[in-house]
């Protein structure tokens, strides 16, 4: 499989006496060396107690792990000279003083298009990037992708906290970003043009900063000739990171197969979806999910397994299915990371973060 691959990773940077975010992006990406390849990126994030590593163009697993692995060792070593906990996961664990907008214009306008939206929007997430250069295949990819997303958010799962209390949620970054117009699974687009056109139209309605902005959780990247999917949570180790990469390729390469013989996807009802989404926010792999065919409940596991098979070719061509079953067999043993999360609260909101910041820095 020739298919290339990409990750960025979203972090907040945690004062480790109180547990609040601390507004040190500037200071930490100043003492941060670059990370040891070809187009990776450490840089700023909306909010200045946040920062994000990006990896170059991967073609393998194993070089996905050791970039994700180098972004996170960077940003945590230039974090603890500043005295503070680089953590990975979704929303903050503990409250804090409202957060500073980072430099620069575009940031500059989404605090004012937003307001209240963004003001403390602190949220954090792993993002894959799969190659797909013809934008006309790329759209029909994100047609193919769409029931499959809430079973990769489910996986994700690393935000039941925010500011003190427990949501509910094992994926409350989503719940909060939710509140942004155009959120959810995208609608199905008929042509490149069908997607322009629908972008542009919320673009025009006032809603999108320009036509390089959108929030749905997959989505064609405006800067990389890439289909982007947005719908994890942060990543609470480098093995997940590299978990959410393998499957996203994985889809990927299995909507592509099923282009070349002439199949497309079946649109997806726009409710069945969002109650898809909200249900794997809700509770992660610990409960029930929504089927993409049938639309009716099933364990969130059996979503899973459906999903292992579906792209299990894939991942067999790639070479990538032994390291897929082992990571998996991993989190069914340990849980998500809202799981991990709840379990460290009974030592605090501290000894949660502690976990998460050994959990970031942990790269092998």
């Amino acid at each position: 499989m020739s298919t290339t691959m990409g990750v960025e990773e979203e972090f907040l940077l945690i004062d480790p006496a109180t547990g609040a975010p601390v507004d040190a992006a500037c200071r930490v990406l100043a003492r941060a060396d670059h990370p040891n390849a070809p187009e990776a990126l450490l840089q700023p994030e909306l909010l200045q107690s946040q920062v994000e590593s990006a990896t170059g163009i991967c073609r393998t697993l194993a070089e996905v792990r050791a970039q994700v692995g180098a972004g996170r060792r960077a940003l945590a070593a230039a974090a603890g000279t500043e005295g503070l906990w680089l953590v990975s996961t979704g929303t903050p664990v503990c409250p804090g003083a409202a957060p500073s907008a980072s430099p620069g214009a575009r940031f500059a306008e989404i605090m004012r298009t937003y307001a209240g939206v963004v003001a403390e929007y602190q949220c954090c997430g792993c993002h894959v990037h799969v190659g797909v250069p013809d934008r006309e295949l790329a759209v029909a990819v994100l047609n193919h992708l769409a029931p499959w997303l809430p079973t990769l958010l489910a996986l994700s799962a690393n935000s039941p906290f925010e500011c003190g209390r427990d949501t509910g949620y094992a994926s409350w970054r989503i719940v909060t970003q939710s509140r942004f117009p155009g959120f959810g699974t995208a609608p199905w687009f008929g042509s490149a043009a069908d997607y322009d056109r629908q972008v542009d139209a919320l673009v025009d309605c006032g809603v999108l900063a320009d036509a390089h902005q959108s929030f749905w959780l997959a989505r064609l990247s405006s800067r990389f000739p890439t289909v982007e999917l947005r719908v994890a949570d942060a990543a609470a180790t480098v093995t997940e990171a590299v978990l959410q990469a393998a499957l996203s390729r994985a889809l990927v390469h299995t909507a592509l197969a099923a282009l070349a013989t002439g199949r497309e996807a079946r649109p997806v009802n726009a409710q069945l979806a969002a109650a898809a989404v909200w249900t794997a926010a809700r509770y992660g792999l610990r409960g029930p999910g929504v089927h993409p065919g049938t639309g009716r409940q099933a364990p969130a596991t059996d979503l899973l397994a459906e999903l292992v098979a579906w792209v299990e070719p894939a991942l067999t061509e790639s070479g990538d299915l032994t390291t897929v079953r082992a990571a998996l067999a991993t989190l069914t043993a340990e849980g998500t990371g809202a799981d991990r999360q709840r379990r460290a609260a009974g030592a605090g909101p501290l000894g949660v973060l502690r976990m998460l910041s050994e959990q970031t820095r942990e790269t092998v």
